[in-house]
């Protein structure tokens, strides 16, 4: 099936007719594209792991429309992940709740926890409202895309990976650019489990605690394997002296052939050398990273060398993708 613009009269309503039905729809949320499937029912979820080719333990994040939702799935709604939903939803920020028992325990990946977002994209509320007049009470969706590789942040990413049999809801390229940020508000102390465009000093600003980190008794959650989100070519994050000293006139006999470079810094490589500059804002930067790392994948390369981001926690979700993808 062809990519279908949201906009298209009937194309939402469509969608949540085969989401309610069991099957599988892409649709853009801001920050990548998810592939959904109603989150209630085992079979439909396993349709995901199957498209992905994703672990079956490896849990999903399901997508709510209102409060009332997330009730349906959490229980209880502690008072750290009731105050960062009501100041950061809709939006890029996932909490990690207690399972209701007996629901969603497929998207859950079994565990007695579960990942819980209400996203902003226009398209993907419209979607997750018409589902829920449908019956549906949620849509588990993880990144749309074959299991440890570059998320999508364009309709046409997905049907590149995924095929044109897939319903894709196209509704432009996503403005986040990255994965939601992930907080674990099962324990007491709130926990950064994966970074993202909303920043842990923003996060602690509104619990009033400092975050802790992750321990062996953290949920497991989307996206923390030590490698993802990787193309085919190799990815070599570098510090800025290192990328300069390689480009010195000198040494550049030494560089290897199918080479692509992503840096910040105003550095000459030989001709040959795939460029491209990266953004000084690090929400630039994030909206568009995945873009950028599958256009250089798409040139053939062979290496592509990566100016580690700066530091500073607006920066961390830019720093934990690359690093995932190098990692890879």
């Amino acid at each position: 099936m062809p990519l279908v613009d949201a906009q298209t009269p009937g194309a939402i309503g469509e969608a949540a007719r085969r989401i309610a039905a069991g099957e599988l729809v892409a649709f853009p949320t801001e920050t990548v594209y998810g592939l959904g499937a109603r989150a209630d029912v085992a079979d439909a979820v396993a349709n995901i792991f199957a498209a992905k080719g994703r672990p079956i333990e490896h849990p999903l994040i399901v997508h709510v429309a209102s409060l009332e939702q997330a009730a349906f799935f959490a229980d209880p709604v502690g008072v750290a992940a009731r105050l960062l939903m009501e100041r950061f939803w809709p939006g890029p920020l996932t909490v990690i709740v207690p399972r209701r028992p007996g629901i969603a325990a497929a998207a859950a990946g079994g565990q007695a926890s579960i990942g819980l977002r209400m996203p902003s994209h226009p398209v993907a509320l419209a979607l997750l409202r018409e589902s829920a007049t449908l019956g549906v009470p949620g849509i588990a969706a993880p990144s749309a895309n074959r299991y440890g590789r570059i998320s999508p942040t364009q309709a046409l990413h997905v049907q590149q990976e995924l095929g044109d049999e897939l319903l894709v809801l196209d509704g432009g390229a996503c403005p986040v650019g990255i994965e939601s940020t992930i907080i674990d508000c099962t324990r007491d102390r709130p926990a950064l489990l994966r970074p993202g465009r909303v920043d842990r000093l923003q996060i602690e600003r509104v619990v009033g605690l400092r975050l802790a980190e992750p321990d062996a008794a953290s949920p497991r959650a989307p996206g923390t394997l030590a490698a993802h989100y990787a193309p085919m070519a190799r990815v070599r994050l570098m510090e800025t002296d290192a990328l300069r000293a390689a480009s010195d006139p000198l040494r550049r006999e030494a560089l290897p052939q199918g080479l692509a470079v992503y840096l910040r810094a105003a550095l000459q490589f030989p001709h040959g050398t795939t460029l491209r500059h990266m953004p000084d804002d690090a929400g630039h930067a994030a909206s568009e990273l995945f873009s950028v790392l599958r256009e250089l994948d798409g040139t053939g390369v062979q290496f592509i060398w990566v100016e580690l981001p700066p530091p500073g926690a607006e920066w961390e979700g830019v720093r934990d993708r690359l690093q995932r993808a190098a990692a890879a």
